[in-house]
């Protein structure tokens, strides 16, 4: 709680040139102008030269899209309300192999974050050294692993050693780039470590060190900004412990001490997806109420994770993570407006720096008005300036709140936000910005009959080694690979065969993860797999033995490295246990008494056949309608139409990876079915910087057999289809308002609810898909007519948009005639509309 006296304010009139100097915190009231741009804090807030801030941030993470993506997503979040990017750097990007540094392309560190700058926002660099984030190991590089006596994320010798290098490296070149704020560049906050609270206790009291040393390492080296530590309440000072989750306004319990301000560092917008799961969402209107609450208690800081996921190029992404991330943020996967999440938040950050100022200076206050009922409002003493939050917690009713003389009716969990505490702005279960539905549209230039070649990967029979056991998969793959391959054989007299009725034989493979396949004397016998949850799984399959020697062959498959948890050096994943069972002679136990050979990866992998170079290694073959698993795909297809966001569909496939003209476009998995009975994904985006205009190299590695290449398609992806849906009491847009010192003013003349159609770049509105004023029913895509309807809806519709770029209809009975024909008056009414946008075709 912040904590205001005259005393107080007189001491720091004083004080205020000695605090000056502080380069880590700050008292409340030392927010003079300074010399330099240092950023400091206080109880209140982060201070930036000299001024507070309220601070909306969106994690965009540089690798999850190209450079050519990064302007636009940049400006995209920028016109979305926000002020900061937040990012991690990703250790296994940058030293993909130890001593070796990458900085070029996606992972172009340096120019993403100009780019940031350019467009005058702020950054925050979360440096890790683990970052989790759904990417595969955590971000940390898989050769730490191999470093003698490493245990990871503790007060370790090596592993500290190996991380102070990498956290110098990192800064030291933002540093040369003068890329902090106190070089007058973007970067205004750092977060070291992360989430260290969710393991600390597994490591006891060399977790409490290490956390330590981490603080100790990056404020010594005096970069003029603060640093966070979230989910970390006992972050040691000067750290600032922030909040992760999706509720902070009620889960945090606050800084922990007065000096620091409440930062909410992850604010998921969705839940991230992992092959095998049904659809997820998080509603705009809970991320709007949360923000609200939070900001309503004193927090002044808010991030976004993920405000663009991107996608998990190659193999990338964590264990059974889906190339596809976060889709469901304000900017979707292929970086365009999610509406209304986008429009909704845009719209929130307006109505909140409207309350910048009583927030920032005034006292807090709060008033329980009833059992669901909240006030919390803000005043700063000697001026009229002041905010208030009134706040619903009744998830079915409205509720009445009276305040300063007024009476407030505030929608069923919603919070209404008061700039002036007398006129209300925002609410956050109404929204009037507009709705989009995504469209996939399948491109007639792409798809010409495809030719497609295939290769085969020859089995093998008998690979060389000599372990008693199978080996581990993650210290075999060494993530160079997602493949490898095991073989034994083994004996079987005519005696051990069973004899009795009914008795059979089978092959049992217990397995710690992820998914392998096996053949037994040459024949496929199938493939297992488990899950994000349950990555252990059992294969067992009957089978036909031979008597004499048979020979067993079983392919292992990681779907990337994990990325939590403690001793992540030593997780494991793999065959464990093989036996084979049924026969007479009892359980023939194949783990350890036969020798197992091992091969890494395969033929195809090594020769670089999905490069246009490397196809000319082996001979392949015209795709005859059928083949067996483990089979290279070629073919080639021009660009698709047109500059729109493009995509394949995987349609008919199994299981595997995709290469376009040589760059990794990431696995799929289209066999691992949800509940619901569908692939978890099923488009996969190209980058249009991956394409060129005609003859475009597509390759696919499968791994199951008698897969359907010939339904593969590629489609262009737009938002064409716009929609609104505003009840009738709903508040006007908060556009409609501006703050002028004390004082919350109208910037149009007349200050009424409308709903707003806009589309995208030079598109115009070519079609009135649905109207209805009265009940509607559905979805932007799926509206149907409710039991009451203004007759003339789409007649108004038309009228007011047809032909435009934008459109804006008044949402009031006059405008659809209802003011005195209206045949049912006891329904509140709602205008649904829904268009199409387009270009205009050429004569």
């Amino acid at each position: 709680m912040r904590k205001h006296s005259l005393d107080r304010w007189i001491l720091a009139a004083v004080l205020v040139v000695l605090l000056s100097s502080s380069s880590s915190f700050a008292t409340k009231e030392d927010v003079k102008k300074k010399n330099n741009k240092a950023v400091t804090y206080d109880g209140t807030s982060l201070i930036i030269d000299g001024k507070r801030e309220l601070l909306y941030s969106g994690s965009i993470h540089y690798p999850r899209s190209t450079p050519e993506m990064w302007p636009s997503i940049i400006k995209r979040a920028k016109q979305g309300g926000l002020n900061t990017i937040q990012t991690y750097t990703f250790w296994n990007v940058h030293e993909p192999q130890q001593g070796k540094f990458n900085f070029s392309g996606r992972a172009d560190l340096v120019k993403f974050i100009k780019l940031i700058q350019k467009n005058g926002m702020y950054v925050t660099l979360r440096l890790g050294p683990f970052i989790q984030a759904e990417w595969t190991h955590g971000g940390l590089p898989y050769w730490l692993r191999e470093v003698p006596g490493i245990f990871f994320r503790t007060d370790n010798k090596p592993f500290k050693e190996h991380t102070e290098r990498y956290v110098r490296m990192i800064l030291d070149k933002m540093k040369e780039e003068k890329l902090f704020a106190s070089q007058g560049g973007p970067i205004i906050l750092g977060q070291i470590e992360n989430e260290y609270s969710a393991v600390q206790r597994a490591y006891k009291q060399d977790g409490v060190n290490y956390i330590k040393w981490a603080s100790k390492l990056v404020d010594s080296m005096n970069l003029g900004i603060p640093w966070v530590m979230c989910k970390q309440n006992d972050a040691p000072d000067p750290m600032i412990n922030a909040c992760n989750g999706r509720h902070c306004g009620d889960t945090f319990p606050g800084p922990n001490k007065e000096n620091k301000p409440s930062l909410w560092t992850e604010n998921w917008t969705t839940q991230f997806r992992v092959f095998g799961d049904p659809p997820t969402q998080r509603s705009v209107e809970d991320i709007a109420y949360a923000v609200t609450r939070f900001f309503s208690k004193n927090g002044t800081h808010v991030n976004y994770y993920m405000y663009h996921g991107g996608t998990n190029f190659g193999r990338t992404s964590a264990h059974y993570v889906t190339t596809r991330y976060y889709d469901d943020a304000p900017l979707d996967e292929f970086g365009l407006e999610k509406e209304p999440k986008y429009g909704h938040l845009k719209h929130l950050h307006n109505a909140l720096n409207l309350c910048k100022k009583p927030l920032l200076w005034g006292q807090p206050k709060t008033e329980k008005p009833g059992k669901d009922t909240e006030i919390r409002y803000y005043q700063q003493p000697g001026t009229k300036s002041c905010a208030a939050f009134l706040a619903n917690n009744n998830t079915e009713a409205a509720e009445t709140i009276k305040f300063k003389g007024r009476e407030y009716v505030i929608a069923p969990r919603s919070i209404s936000i008061l700039p002036d505490c007398k006129t209300v702005v925002y609410n956050t279960a109404q929204i009037v910005s507009q709705h989009t539905k995504r469209n996939f549209m399948k491109s007639k230039k792409a798809n010409k009959k495809f030719d497609f070649k295939v290769f085969t990967e020859t089995l093998p029979s008998k690979l060389k080694g000599d372990s008693y056991v199978p080996v581990e998969l993650y210290g075999f793959t060494k993530d160079k690979s997602d493949y490898g391959w095991y073989t034994t054989s083994f004996k079987i007299h005519k005696n051990h065969l069973p004899t009795k009725k009914g008795v059979k034989t089978f092959l049992r493979i217990a397995s710690l993860g992820h998914a392998l396949h096996a053949w037994l004397n040459g024949e496929y016998l199938g493939n297992g797999h488990g899950s994000h949850d349950e990555k252990s799984f059992v294969f067992k399959k009957q089978v036909t033995l031979k008597t004499g020697e048979n020979h067993l062959v079983m392919l292992g498959v990681v779907t990337g490295f994990p990325d939590s948890g403690s001793y992540m050096e030593h997780r494991y994943t793999g065959p464990r246990s093989v036996s084979i069972l049924g026969l007479s002679s009892g359980t023939l136990d194949l783990t350890e008494t036969s020798k197992w050979g091992n091969k890494l990866g395969m033929e195809g992998e090594r020769l670089d056949i999905h490069t246009e170079k490397g196809s000319k290694n082996v001979q392949w073959e015209k795709f005859t309608g059928k083949a067996p698993g483990l089979t290279w795909y070629q073919t080639y297809f021009d660009a698709p139409e047109s500059q729109s966001a493009a995509a394949v569909r995987m349609n008919g496939m199994g299981k595997g990876l995709i290469w376009v003209n040589g760059e990794g476009v990431g696995r799929y998995w289209q066999s691992f079915l949800s509940p619901l009975g569908q692939p978890t994904q099923i488009e996969y985006h190209i980058p249009r910087s991956f394409l060129k205009p005609k003859k475009n190299l597509l390759v696919i590695f499968e791994e199951e057999p008698n897969v359907k290449p010939e339904l593969i398609d590629f489609v262009i992806v737009n938002r064409d289809t716009v929609c609104s849906y505003v009840g009738e009491n709903y508040t006007p847009s908060v556009r409609h308002w501006t703050r002028k010192q004390d004082q919350i003013q109208a910037i149009t003349d007349n200050v009424s609810l409308t709903a707003t159609l806009k589309c995208s770049g030079t598109k115009k509105i070519a079609a009135v898909e649905f109207a209805s004023f009265g009940n509607p029913i559905g979805v932007c895509g799926n509206f149907t007519l409710g039991t009451c309807n203004a007759p003339v809806s789409k007649q108004v519709v038309e009228k007011h948009c047809l032909g435009k770029a934008e459109c804006v209809i008044p949402v009031n009975k006059s405008t659809f005639q209802q003011d005195k024909n209206d045949s049912c008056k006891s329904v509140v009414k709602t205008l649904a509309v829904q268009v199409k946008c387009g270009r205009a075709k050429k004569n």
